[in-house]
């Protein structure tokens, strides 16, 4: 006869099952180890083996002083090359969607007619939007652009994905991107908008985009889920 399965695997496997069945979604705190223990009608050191299990195995995660939780794949985008949010989230299956905060054409501030190599007093479009993959928000995003750039364009197009809109109705194409990034604690609004807690792990990133004639057309500040979402560099040897 064969080996009988051990009891914590047994107890992983329906685990597992029962996150990709939805019982427990993405984000969701499963049930203490004392609870499920005595679910399972076992020791909580068996118990905590097959969570463990899961752990290790990146399908559960951790949290200090809060519990553990069903964990997500985090989104990743490369920092070789410039892609727009939009094409990052298709490319990994994901659905884009975003909620715009506000969308303003106003006078560029110091910084932004600096980044962007404008006049003092150049008019800009300033809009702030959430962005999901799946229904899930990622980061919380300021972006500047050059009005004269724009300003034939409606906001549908440049909200649903401004690269396209610029590349198809402009015939502007996207050259490089500098960017700077930095760790920080999510603020109460941050974490509001991007349903986390205050002082969460936050990256933001600094973005200068270029035209492929070496012209800056957009500044953001990036605020992205530090649960969610990574970045991670691609070096040609």
């Amino acid at each position: 006869m064969g080996k009988e399965t051990p009891i914590y695997i047994q107890i992983h496997n329906q685990l597992r099952k029962d996150i990709e069945e939805g019982v427990w979604e993405i984000g969701d705190r499963i049930p203490s180890e004392r609870d499920l223990a005595l679910k399972f009608n076992v020791s909580r050191m068996t118990l905590r083996q097959a969570v463990q299990t899961l752990v290790d195995e990146g399908i559960l995660e951790r949290k200090v002083g809060s519990g553990t939780y069903v964990s997500s794949k985090k989104v990743q985008e490369s920092m070789a090359g410039v892609a727009s949010f939009t094409d990052i989230m298709l490319s990994q299956g994901k659905t884009p969607t975003s909620k715009t905060i506000s969308y303003h054409v106003k006078p560029a501030s110091l910084s932004e007619a600096e980044k962007l190599n404008l006049p003092e007093e150049t008019l800009v479009l300033r809009m702030e939007r959430i962005r999901y993959a799946d229904g899930v928000p990622i980061c919380f995003e300021v972006a500047t652009i050059p009005y004269d750039i724009i300003g034939h364009l409606t906001k549908i197009e440049i909200t649903r994905s401004l690269y396209k809109a610029l590349e198809n109705e402009i015939g502007l194409h996207v050259g490089k991107a500098e960017q700077t990034i930095s760790a920080m604690p999510a603020s109460e609004k941050i974490a509001d908008y991007l349903a986390i807690k205050r002082g969460d792990a936050i990256l933001r990133l600094k973005q200068i985009s270029y035209t492929t004639e070496g012209k800056p057309f957009e500044y953001v500040r990036t605020q992205y889920s530090g649960e969610r979402f990574e970045f991670y560099l691609e070096k040609n040897q």
